[in-house]
């Protein structure tokens, strides 16, 4: 009878510890953003960005350096024109002025539409992949650990090799 209590406490220790071990999760990390960052397309897009950022930056100092010489030129006639006229000249220039801001304003909603319709793919595809290789691999959560993002210990498996692998980069 002892040997059967033995046998007994024996089988419910090790179906304890079976269901404790079960139970806890597997967790991996990868640094997202370098993840990202290491990606073909992520590249191709950041340059697409900073090229449509360049062509506006572009057309902005032209407009500029336009209304500058025409602040100078309206500057210099000012005494040989009537104050109507020079009232007239200064409302141009304020509404130059507000179309410069405006284009500037517009500029910098395009690019962000831009680098979000660009980004948004490369994100998800990383994600997807970061999904596929952590599942195959049997983990359970997968912290971001990008330096910021509050994680402040990653002693567990990184997963970076193995998604870059699964890239293909």
């Amino acid at each position: 009878m002892k040997q059967f209590r033995t046998l007994l406490v024996a089988i419910a220790i090790t179906m304890g510890t079976t269901g404790f071990v079960n139970a806890q999760s597997k967790v991996a990390h990868i640094a997202s953003q370098e993840l990202v960052e290491a990606m073909p397309a992520f590249k191709a897009a950041k340059s697409e960005i900073e090229k449509l950022n360049k062509t506006y930056d572009a057309e902005i100092r032209n407009m500029v350096l336009e209304l500058q010489s025409t602040i100078k030129k309206y500057s210099q006639e000012a005494e040989t024109k009537t104050d109507e006229e020079n009232l007239k000249r200064q409302q141009e220039i304020q509404a130059t002025e507000k179309s410069i801001n405006d284009y500037r304003t517009n500029a910098l909603q395009d690019l962000q539409k831009k680098e979000i319709e660009l980004m948004k793919p490369i994100y998800e595809k990383a994600r997807a992949s970061i999904q596929k290789v952590a599942r195959a691999q049997g983990f359970n959560y997968v912290l971001d650990s990008t330096t910021g993002t509050g994680v402040i210990m990653a002693d567990g498996k990184d997963l970076m090799a193995d998604v870059k692998k699964d890239l293909g980069i």
